[in-house]
């Protein structure tokens, strides 16, 4: 994902895949088929990866609830903010049409899990609406962020507040 983040995906060669991943160019094609099977792959792994991550973290209900979903939002967005690893989450929305439904079901399924979190503390009913207002200001701060810690400090703000208003957060 370096690779395509440093270079995008349409000037990103196998050639270069190879010599990052330290294999032979025949061996990288060996594995994959071409530059739209890696990218793909590379993709889904990384998407996965995070959404376990988070599932771990929220599940983790010894921890107060805002601490949480602050983790959870920093694994699927907060560390993709930086001077490169800002250009991963850029080369996925850039090609959509080379990732197919991965880019829908994953955020999807990210929403689910933050919704069923909060859902425990403050009710099914209030959990869609918190969560969607969570994800839109991550969204935003993603934007705004010039530094990982940036994002992680105003997300705090973000969450604190929703953690405030009645029935919300415990």
């Amino acid at each position: 994902m370096a690779t395509f983040a440093r270079f995008g995906y349409r000037k990103t060669s196998m050639e270069e895949v190879a010599r990052a991943a330290h294999i032979s160019r025949p061996g990288l094609y060996f594995l994959f088929s071409s530059k739209e099977t890696l990218f793909r792959a590379a993709v889904t792994q990384a998407l996965e990866r995070d959404l376990t991550a988070v599932e771990s973290i929220l599940a983790d209900t010894g921890r107060p609830l805002p601490e949480r979903l602050v983790e959870a939002f920093d694994q699927w967005a907060g560390r993709y903010i930086g001077p490169l690893t800002r250009d991963v989450p850029l080369v996925i929305e850039d090609n959509p049409g080379l990732l197919g439904d991965i880019v829908e079901t994953t955020p999807r399924r990210f929403e689910e899990l933050i919704t069923d979190a909060i859902a425990v503390e403050s009710g099914r009913e209030a959990a869609p609406s918190i969560a969607q207002t969570m994800i839109s200001a991550s969204i935003g701060l993603k934007y705004q962020a010039a530094s990982r810690e940036f994002y992680l400090e105003r997300l705090q703000v973000a969450v604190a507040l929703l953690a405030r208003s009645p029935g919300a957060l415990s």
